[in-house]
């Protein structure tokens, strides 16, 4: 009986000493495989076929490389990290990093500050999050889900500096918001093409998309990204950017589709330069209370900057349109720099509709906007659904006039099912003209015209001869007009 409790004794002391052990690579200049490691410290990692199993914390240091560069799946044990000083790569067609147990998440990585990440087509799954205190991360068709804190507290993303680039993930159904900076981190990353949804699981006052301040002379871009929220879940808004230390914004927020949230686009402190172009952005009142939230846009400073320029965009069923407190300043349209052509429909809350609230002592210019989607609005109909000095005369008055937006009574086709083909467009754009249009204008980002053509009734086909990129094309004659985006490949 002795000799048997002895021997397994023994037994599960030794599974200790095999199992378990850290490692660090040894500064060499040399480039590492998962293989490798295993080979040097078989008790940090084990391998059984394409399955890697990391029992220990794992650290590449400054002058080494780890590369994985095949398609596997690397379990790693509760509580573990990884940390990066020199260079992690990621290449292959499908990379899976997974907790051991899903119930006992790994601890996530930690990528120092002069470190170089590149990640491509890697699955980050029960772990505890990227904390990236590096500016050199480039990370393309990834995704990241199920994450919750660890490694980082704020994001599954955590941006600490510089130009980072994410493009092309997927990124849901975390604990934490999807990509955050801290507030006087001064990061102009580039968020690009990513589907995100239902991020910050734990329902805390944070947006999915949760930056700082920005570096003066790079824009933070985020574009043609997809933003959804959980309905279930209150307190989370859609993209925010905050300047509360003095610093600067400087950004632009493309091209996004941005649903379901408790708001949609806040920008919160001064601004150095920012444009919020083209975004679809609806149904963003999961809180269902107006004094907390509900804006499609939302500008709140209590010292002046310059206004945030704000062209293209929809706003569909928020609790608010756009709201504009303290000190903030917009451009809505001006006829000369911004074309307007932004949409409002059904934004209201309380029985009311409100499209734009002024309140601020600023004057707005909003000229060229369709400010009630699906009708030939009078001016009375267009002033009551924005709130101004007309409203309250201490507030700031609104330049609305001209504005836009329409329908014809013909056959039960309205203005909004008119379209143009192919779009996106290589050579030319072909269209039925059955609501008698007599003028086409296209229109750059900027609200720069392009040019200008008559046009004839039935059918029409116009040569496009322009760059590549995003346009606006006005539809219009006496009476009505349209508003189409335009892609040319």
């Amino acid at each position: 009986m002795q000799k048997t409790i002895f021997t397994t004794l023994f037994f599960f002391l030794s599974l200790s000493t095999v199992f378990g052990q850290d490692y660090t690579t040894p500064n060499t200049g040399v480039t590492w495989t998962l293989d490798d490691i295993a080979a040097v410290s078989p008790s940090t990692i084990t391998i059984s076929g394409n399955e890697y199993t990391l029992w220990g914390n794992l650290t590449i240091s400054e002058n080494d490389t780890l590369e994985i560069g095949s398609n596997l799946t690397l379990s790693i044990d509760a509580d573990l990290l990884i940390t990066v000083y020199g260079t992690f790569i990621t290449d292959a067609n499908e990379i899976i990093i997974t907790a051991l147990d899903q119930n006992a998440p790994y601890e996530g990585f930690r990528f120092e500050e002069f470190s170089n990440i590149e990640l491509h087509s890697t699955t980050f799954e029960y772990g505890g999050g990227l904390r990236v205190l590096t500016d050199n991360l480039h990370m393309v068709n990834c995704t990241l889900t199920n994450n919750v804190a660890g490694a980082t507290t704020s994001a599954v993303i955590q941006l600490s500096g510089g130009t980072p680039h994410i493009s092309a993930c997927t990124i849901s159904f975390n604990e934490l918001p999807a990509i955050g900076s801290a507030a006087n981190a001064q990061v102009s990353a580039f968020i690009f093409n990513n589907y995100i949804e239902g991020n910050n699981q734990e329902n805390s006052n944070r947006p999915q998309i949760n930056m700082g301040t920005t570096m003066a002379n790079e824009q933070l871009q985020i574009i043609q990204n997809t933003i959804i929220g959980d309905r279930s879940q209150d307190m989370v808004g859609g993209i925010a950017i905050a300047n509360f230390v003095g610093g600067t914004i400087n950004t632009v927020i493309q091209d996004n589709i941005i649903k379901d949230n408790r708001y949609g686009i806040t920008i919160i402190g001064p601004s150095e330069s920012a444009e919020i172009i083209g975004n679809v952005i609806e149904d963003n009142d999961t809180q269902g209370d107006p004094l907390l939230g509900g804006s499609g846009i939302s500008l709140n400073t209590s010292t002046a900057g310059n206004p945030v320029f704000v062209n293209g965009n929809e706003f569909r069923r928020n609790l608010w349109g756009i709201t504009v407190i303290g000190e903030a300043t917009i451009n809505l349209g001006d006829g000369s720099t911004n074309s307007g052509m932004n949409i409002f429909s059904e934004n209201g809350n309380g029985g009311e509709i409100y499209a734009l609230y002024n309140n601020t002592a600023n004057a707005i210019s909003a000229m060229h906007n369709c400010w009630i989607e699906g009708q030939q609005s009078t001016i009375h109909q267009v002033e009551d659904v924005i709130f101004h000095n007309a409203d309250d005369a201490s507030l700031g008055e609104v330049t609305f006039e001209p504005f836009l937006c329409g329908v014809l009574d013909v056959a039960d086709n309205t203005i909004e099912n008119f379209s143009f083909y192919p779009n996106p467009v290589k050579n030319a754009i072909n269209f039925n003209n059955i609501f008698s249009f007599e003028k086409l204008e296209i229109f750059g980002i900027q609200g720069n015209l392009i040019s200008s053509e008559t046009i004839s009734e039935g059918q029409n086909t116009l040569p496009i001869n322009l760059p590549s990129g995003l346009y606006f094309v006005n539809f219009s004659n006496d009476a009505q007009s349209v508003i189409k985006k335009m892609i040319v490949k």
